[in-house]
């Protein structure tokens, strides 16, 4: 088997309802509706609207369908399926979840919010003592491009050296020790401390596109040169 490229889904927008806000009455009612605690539920801006306009970083927090569109765009890629990607999930407030290749995301909204409130809660999924397909430990972005010991990682943002999908696709390539980072959240940049660890950042020559359609653009581009598409 080749060396697997390794994407990193970073800063996302996924994240348990923060302490501060069990109390307010539109996340009350959310979890009570679904027969929840609100510090089971995930944070999520079309729910807790009002109830996040005090938290701080509120605009790049509460958006849990960005991570579900690039999970699906990620493990239903030709890249995973023939076994040449591993995917990892780094959260707002420092979580990583380490994703099996072989997972199936489900394509409905409301059934993976529950299978993220899981895991987040829980820790795994399936819940112990199955042997689990995803799993989150609490880790900084930082202490997790340590582990994977990168031979470069490259960041894809509205910032940095202007390229196309394929120039990058191309770049990415000849390094597939690379670790590659998108964004999981909707808006502004990487955080300044996330630029600092990556060696080079490249951006899209059309501006203002989703996240996602950074991540499908790329994998596709990869897919074809390597092949595989």
């Amino acid at each position: 088997m080749a060396e697997r490229f390794k994407l990193v889904i970073a800063e996302a927008a996924l994240e348990l309802v923060p302490r501060e806000l069990w109390g307010h009455p539109s996340v009350y009612k959310a979890a009570r509706k679904r027969g929840k605690r609100p510090g089971e539920t995930l944070l999520d801006s079309t729910l807790h609207h009002q109830a996040m306009k005090k938290l701080p970083e509120s605009p790049r927090r509460g958006r849990p369908d960005i991570v579900h569109i690039e999970l699906l765009e990620a493990l239903e890629s030709p890249l995973n399926k023939k076994g040449f990607l591993e995917t990892y999930v780094h959260t707002y407030n420092d979580y990583v979840l380490h994703v099996n290749p072989d997972t199936r995301i489900p394509r409905n909204y409301n059934r993976f919010i529950g299978l993220m409130e899981q895991l987040l809660t829980l820790g795994q999924v399936p819940p112990p003592p199955a042997k689990p397909l995803m799993r989150a430990e609490p880790m900084n972005l930082e202490k997790l491009l340590i582990r994977l010991s990168p031979c470069k990682t490259v960041a894809i943002s509205d910032s940095g050296e202007q390229a196309s999908f394929r120039e990058i696709a191309i770049r990415v390539s000849e390094m597939p020790c690379t670790i590659i980072l998108v964004k999981g959240f909707p808006h502004e940049d990487f955080d300044a401390k996330t630029l600092s660890l990556v060696d080079e950042v490249y951006a899209p020559k059309i501006k203002g596109l989703e996240p996602w359609i950074h991540l499908s653009h790329l994998l596709a581009h990869l897919a074809d040169i390597l092949g595989i598409a």
